[in-house]
């Protein structure tokens, strides 16, 4: 990354425009900042160099693809030195969607999302709590997720910090 990487106003716009819609063309942004298509291409390719945007992607409706039960785990370990193995093993299982190393309570703490509640137990039963290291787990299901969001552009202060 650049050293000293600072966003101006028109990244911060193309940065508004590109995370409310990934797939929106360059010239289209082009207009809507009133600078040329190369322009924007070469403010993109440097956003991405400097990993400030790190991808894009089409998002799956769980629901809509048969995964109705939603669920956070908190897995309490055995030992902390034991983490990058367990970390490992739940990279495998592909109902696990987030995985976070946490304070608190629980040592790491993911969402999974099951096609319903028979199959999150067997997920517990079967997969998470026969990997050696896993002390026990807590699990929380989730009613209803009203919102997801991006940070909003508008409270980026325009350092970008390494």
């Amino acid at each position: 990354m650049e050293a000293n990487f600072q966003l101006d106003e028109l990244d911060k716009k193309i940065l508004a425009l590109v995370s409310k819609n990934a797939r929106i063309p360059y010239l289209e942004v082009a207009r809507a900042c009133n600078v040329s298509g190369a322009a924007i291409h070469q403010r993109m390719q440097r956003l991405i160099d400097a990993q400030v945007i790190t991808g894009s992607e089409f998002i799956l409706s769980p629901q809509k693809i048969g995964y109705h039960t939603c669920a956070y785990i908190g897995i309490f370990l055995e030992r902390a030195s034991m983490y990058d193995h367990i970390v490992e093993q739940l990279s495998l299982i592909p109902e696990i969607v987030e995985c976070h190393y946490t304070t608190g309570d629980y040592a790491i703490f993911i969402k999974v999302y099951t096609k319903n509640n028979q199959h999150l137990k067997r997920i517990l039963v079967d997969k998470l709590q026969i990997i050696e290291g896993i002390a026990r787990t807590e699990t929380f299901v989730s009613l209803e997720e009203r919102f997801r969001r991006q940070l909003p552009i508008e409270i980026i202060d325009g350092k970008i910090e390494d």
